[in-house]
């Protein structure tokens, strides 16, 4: 029998915990990710002048230092890998209903290929 497929999204806020989550992760044995840096579109939106792609090109422009940056991290996993995964994350970022904390999803996935089971 196939196993339920998942994948997992986490979009990061506090970008100082990622090495501490990927060892806490790892550890649960979850492994097999992909972390992309990201930005927040309230952060771009706000710097809109009267004309946005004078808005956009400014935040294209800034030094990565500047920029309000996240992580985002995808795993693909099967039901209790997820389990375990959403555990692990809730413990090392703590409440993620508060502002500016982050945002976890998960969304069941088919035809998974790739995984080297």
């Amino acid at each position: 029998m196939d196993k339920n497929m998942h994948m997992l999204v986490l979009v990061l806020k506090h970008v100082e915990l990622i090495d501490e989550l990927i060892k806490e992760l790892v550890e649960e044995g979850i492994h097999g990710g992909t972390i992309l840096e990201s930005t927040g579109m309230a952060s771009v939106i706000e710097n809109f002048d009267d004309f946005p792609m004078f808005g956009i090109l400014r935040r294209i422009m800034e030094t990565e230092d500047e920029k309000e940056s996240s992580r985002t991290l995808f795993f693909v996993v099967d039901d209790d890998d997820l389990v375990k995964a959403k555990k692990t994350i809730r413990r090392v970022t703590g409440d993620l209903s508060k502002p500016n904390t982050g945002i976890m999803f998960s969304i069941p996935v088919e035809g998974v290929e790739g995984l080297g089971e």
